[in-house]
């Protein structure tokens, strides 16, 4: 019986300890207080800016899908198109170089060199080597050698587009590593 009583007073004293007072009277009334004693800081919303509708002008202005404003935008373009084409076309009438007849994968830069004082590349094609200079044609698309270097052979084509025009691109061969 000794251990019986001993649990019975011990689920007492903690039953009284749970209901006693437990130190939250103070932290809720310093809440309290700090609510009371803080207001809220809020700017006020600007005011929003006044919109004024503008009259729309029908009879001044060109319909955007008229077939007159269709045919004017035909008509600087074609005359661009035409005055751009001048500037950029392939030189048909002089007379070709061996190189040009070979497409452009098909040539490889083994090597560079400097001779009287000019850049040389080295060009192999069909195990034959080319000695080439800016200024000289290269490939198929009318290339034109604009800068040699150590390492790669710069050239500018001239190519049409999907319109037909003559446009002006960047091509470059780079030097070949020599595999064993």
């Amino acid at each position: 019986m000794n251990v019986k009583t001993i649990a019975t007073a011990l689920s007492v004293g903690f039953l009284v300890a749970a209901c006693g007072s437990s130190g939250q009277e103070e932290l809720q009334a310093w809440m309290n207080e700090q609510r009371a004693q803080t207001r809220p800081n809020v700017q006020p919303i600007p005011e929003p800016k006044k919109f004024t509708p503008q009259a729309y002008n029908q009879e001044s202005a060109t319909d955007p899908f008229s077939n007159q404003k269709l045919t004017q935008a035909l008509k600087r373009e074609s005359s661009q198109s035409t005055s751009n084409a001048a500037l950029v076309a392939p030189e048909l009438a002089r007379r070709k170089e061996p190189l040009e007849s070979q497409p452009l994968d098909a040539m490889k830069m083994v090597g560079s060199m400097v001779k009287q004082g000019a850049p040389v590349a080295l060009v192999r094609v069909d195990n034959l080597i080319y000695q080439v200079r800016p200024g000289n044609y290269l490939g198929q698309n009318f290339g034109k050698i604009v800068k040699v270097s150590e390492t790669e052979l710069v050239l500018r084509e001239i190519v049409q587009d999907a319109a037909g025009e003559w446009i002006e691109r960047q091509a470059t061969l780079q030097l070949q590593e020599r595999s064993k």
